[in-house]
């Protein structure tokens, strides 16, 4: 366990409640990790938590309610997950938006704005408000939770593709800006993940066929299939890895 042990370590994990953000916080505690559960809905959130503390004793989660588009939300995140654990020690930004399903000629500018605001914006503002403590003590990880849409087109999702372009671009900048200050700063890509947020997708058996028959495993992943990147990048094992971005998509961009 000692390259993947987190004990003693704090995880802040926004959009944590559901889908890859819960499997990471879990992850993240199964192996000794104390994690701040935060999603825009606090019961949701203290579900989760409950569900952590009784699986791994009280006090290893907590559940905060912040909405990411709201700076002053995020700001507050931060400071009672301080309160509660002393410091954060890895941040993964988790939660983000698409509220536009179509060709991007048709995207009106409030959805654009909001999936630039929320997927890019909201992580820069977190990070901000994380990163100075990280560097003053040598140590930490940052992880943002990108996709594969960022590495392809599409005539579907094309704003939000450009949303997590950038947010690998985030993620070169950063590492290369906090990496002599020992703060790592990486990107999970993930493929299609059985998730609420990607419903629009799986839920569609045409394009759930035509997204499985593109993949070497020919099936769509599993939230627990991204965790394992979180907790790797986190931990003593993802020591050495920083500025990265790691494509988990069953195959998917290789065909």
């Amino acid at each position: 366990m000692t390259l993947f042990d987190l004990s003693g370590q704090t995880a802040l994990v926004t959009g944590s409640s559901r889908g890859i953000g819960r499997a990471i916080v879990e992850r993240m505690a199964e192996h000794g990790a104390r994690v701040a559960v935060s999603s825009r809905k606090i019961d949701a959130c203290r579900e989760v938590a409950e569900a952590i503390n009784a699986r791994h004793g009280a006090g290893r989660a907590i559940a905060i309610a912040a909405n990411i588009a709201s700076k002053d939300d995020l700001a507050r995140l931060v400071e009672e997950t301080q309160a509660a654990f002393g410091q954060i020690d890895h941040v993964v930004c988790n939660a983000a938006s698409n509220p536009y399903f179509g060709p991007q000629a048709g995207i009106s500018d409030d959805q654009f704005t909001k999936i630039l605001h929320n997927n890019i914006i909201s992580n820069h503002w977190l990070i901000q408000l994380t990163a100075p403590a990280m560097r003053a003590r040598q140590a930490g990880s940052i992880t943002i939770i990108s996709s594969i849409g960022g590495l392809k087109a599409s005539t579907m999702i094309g704003a939000y593709n450009v949303s997590k372009a950038a947010d690998m671009q985030l993620a070169r900048n950063l590492a290369a800006e906090f990496g002599p200050d020992n703060v790592r700063v990486n990107c999970i890509a993930p493929g299609l993940v059985k998730t609420d947020f990607a419903r629009a997708l799986w839920e569609n058996p045409e394009i759930l066929k035509i997204s499985t028959a593109q993949s070497c495993l020919k099936r769509i992943g599993e939230p627990d299939e991204i965790a394992g990147m979180a907790v790797f990048l986190a931990a003593k094992a993802g020591a050495f890895t920083t500025g990265q971005t790691f494509v988990i998509d069953g195959g998917a961009t290789i065909v």
